[in-house]
């Protein structure tokens, strides 16, 4: 698909890389990612999206860290992350690289692929009733709000 633009968005190719992780790890690892890349979207930096917690499966083989056992382990609690990246390799080569330097997992689950993801195009929608500024509020209490 091509990118194309409306009134209000532009959607640009991106690359989409998602990982999987234990929740101990995610912090280490985008850490790792926004020194790399700043992840900008906007008037916003450090963008990604992390999932709840669901059910790895796996069983070890021959070769595995662990040895090789008979039974399939089931692991709770394992999260996906989920970025964007403008689509230049020698970047993504980057990012893959600290994920897989900073991951707790052997085999660390990587994906990428190539989507249209949305830009604003940065209009005026300060009246829009449908904002969170012109609702209820942002969802982070007043002392969660401090800049780093």
């Amino acid at each position: 698909m091509q990118p194309f633009e409306t009134t209000s968005v532009r959607m640009e190719e991106m690359l989409l890389l998602t990982f999987q992780a234990p929740p101990e790890d995610v912090d280490r690892i985008m850490d790792a990612v926004v020194r790399i890349v700043p992840l900008v979207m906007g008037s916003y930096d450090s963008n990604a999206y992390q999932s709840g917690a669901g059910i790895e499966r796996y069983r070890p083989l021959k070769g595995a860290a662990a040895g090789a056992e008979t039974a399939l382990r089931k692991r709770p609690g394992v999260v996906e992350v989920t970025f964007e990246l403008p689509p230049d390799r020698p970047l993504l080569e980057r990012v893959v690289e600290a994920i897989f330097r900073m991951h707790s997992y052997q085999e660390p689950v990587i994906r990428v692929r190539t989507v249209l993801a949305s830009r604003s195009k940065g209009l005026d929608d300060s009246a829009n009733p449908h904002r969170w500024w012109n609702t209820v509020g942002d969802w982070k209490t007043a002392d969660e709000t401090s800049a780093p």
